[in-house]
């Protein structure tokens, strides 16, 4: 475990010094997906990184606890007295409490097995309970754009800024549905977050509101090539 909360202490730096605008804006706009999910009065955050996310959560609980590896990271998140912050690897997470709510946003690409933690967050909630969870999608159209230029060998091959933030993979919605069922969680609904020609630089750099709004109403027409693909997870009876 040493080394993994070495890799990810490193990575931390990313989101404090080179995340983009438009980084912050694509997590604000997978909020609005998940945001008619939320429910009941306690929830957990896996992965709060500096807190975009962690920041809309927030007024929906009673009593949020996030969890990261990385302490200069949660350092860097307002306190609050219904959040409770956790340093630690997911994999070592032992709650005392069930949660109505558990939100992996961009978390099950990182992890080293992502079914096996799957299967621990199922543990972790209450009865009734939802898990959200998200993850960068290897059929967005910028990535199956990038394989007819050349740039990649095939959609799921991890890109430099993949390397950059630490993803050990990406999902198809197949994939992703598959792992959820064998953690032994049933896929109540799925869908997909912004439709992404180009690069998060050059939209942020080219792009006018307009179009950004457009393109984000679009990922909901089709989810199967959006940018981001998410499903809201129940225990499987």
């Amino acid at each position: 475990m040493n080394d993994e909360q070495k890799r990810l202490d490193h990575i931390a730096s990313w989101y404090l010094g080179e995340q983009l605008d438009f980084d912050r804006r694509m997590v604000r706009f997978r909020y609005e997906a998940l945001r008619p999910h939320l429910k009941g009065a306690s929830a957990l955050e896996l992965g709060s990184a500096e807190g975009e996310m962690t920041r809309l959560l927030l007024p929906h609980f009673e009593h949020l606890v996030i969890v990261d590896a990385a302490g200069d990271l949660l350092d860097h998140i307002a306190d609050s007295p219904r959040l409770t912050k956790v340093r630690s690897l997911f994999e070592a997470f032992e709650p005392d409490e069930r949660f109505d709510t558990v939100v992996m946003e961009h978390v099950l690409e990182h992890v080293a097995n992502p079914v096996a933690l799957l299967q621990k967050a199922r543990s972790w909630l209450a009865p009734d309970g939802r898990i959200l969870v998200g993850v960068p999608n290897a059929h967005s159209i910028h990535r199956l754009a990038a394989v007819k230029m050349g740039l990649l060998s095939n959609p799921a091959q991890l890109n430099a800024r993949d390397l950059q933030v630490g993803h050990r993979r990406v999902y198809d919605p197949e994939t992703l549905c598959t792992q959820i069922k064998s953690a032994g969680l049933t896929v109540l609904e799925r869908g997909g977050v912004f439709f992404k020609p180009v690069s998060n630089q050059q939209m942020e750099e080219q792009w006018s509101e307009e179009m950004i709004e457009g393109f984000h109403k679009l990922g909901r027409d089709f989810p199967d090539y959006a940018a981001e693909i998410y499903a809201v997870c129940t225990v499987a009876v």
